[in-house]
């Protein structure tokens, strides 16, 4: 038994209390932490981050699918419950979690993202989950951006707005880190953010590139065979016109036998046969 993993979780995500991580009550069911787990994973999954994220991401996924799975494992749940701690012996291979999340979940499309995207923007769900974030961040809205499904620096002044109603109401602190955020690190941040767009944008647009290309080529071998059958046709409608006749096709069939030579001819009509010869002479 350890506590290394639970060490782990709290620099990776503010709390090692697995409940307050994904944000159930201790009595929530499976099914309740597994959609639980499929929101965070959207957050932290590897393939949905930036290239030099990747390595932050791996780690924070690997830790949230091990602790995925003692929350859905009786008993190490019951153990973790009594006890507070994990079963931290053998550590699962970063393919062998890719795996695992791809068997819980089928791959979302771009309109699924988009569809949810619609309704999460300005819900319930989405003021806990920054209410959530601003409290294990202490403020800190680079943590915030990370936490928050779709939060980009052009949402800052909308939370800013629900973190502000939060703190009137009393239910969070007002910490500094938030309210008096140095500008240096909010530039570095939107530079990051200006950055990544514009590399996205550059993916995009080579991707459209890439289709038009392949699309172009397509077209030009499609042009092309049609050419080519356009000639092959030309070509049998000609052999049609020129041995089209029957006599014609049959001398196309089979070739007239050579003509003997006219001169060898003629020459072989002046000669006097035999007979003639001895008639001659006869006479």
């Amino acid at each position: 038994m350890s506590k290394a993993i639970l060490k782990t979780c709290e620099k990776l995500y503010g709390t090692k209390d697995l409940y307050t991580l994904f944000g159930v009550e201790k009595k929530a069911s499976e099914q309740e932490i597994k959609k639980a787990y499929y929101r965070l994973s959207m957050k932290t999954h590897p393939d949905r981050v930036p290239e030099e994220d990747k390595g932050v991401a791996t780690e924070r996924f690997k830790v949230l699918s091990k602790l995925y799975g003692v929350l859905t494992d009786k008993d190490k749940r019951a153990i973790y419950d009594e006890r507070g701690i994990v079963d931290d012996d053998g550590e699962d291979g970063e393919d062998i979690l890719k795996a695992r999340w791809h068997r819980l979940f089928t791959p979302l499309t771009v309109a699924e993202i988009d569809d949810f995207k619609k309704t999460y923007i300005g819900s319930e769900l989405e003021r806990n989950d920054i209410k959530k974030a601003y409290l294990n961040g202490r403020g800190c809205i680079n943590y915030m951006n990370q936490m928050v499904p779709f939060m980009s620096c052009e949402d800052e002044p909308r939370v800013a707005q629900i973190v502000q109603e939060l703190i009137d109401a009393q239910e969070v602190p007002p910490y500094d880190a938030f309210l008096k955020e140095p500008k240096a690190k909010r530039d570095r941040r939107h530079k990051k953010y200006a950055r990544e767009a514009k590399e996205a944008d550059k993916v995009k647009r080579e991707k459209r590139e890439d289709d038009d290309e392949m699309a172009s080529l397509q077209k030009q071998i499609a042009l092309r065979n049609t050419a080519r059958k356009s000639a092959f046709e030309s070509m049998i409608d000609s052999l049609v016109t020129r041995y089209g006749d029957e006599d014609a096709s049959q001398e196309f069939e089979s070739p007239k036998r050579k003509r003997p030579n006219s001169k060898k001819s003629a020459d072989t009509k002046s000669q006097p046969t035999r007979k003639n010869k001895s008639r001659a002479a006869k006479s």
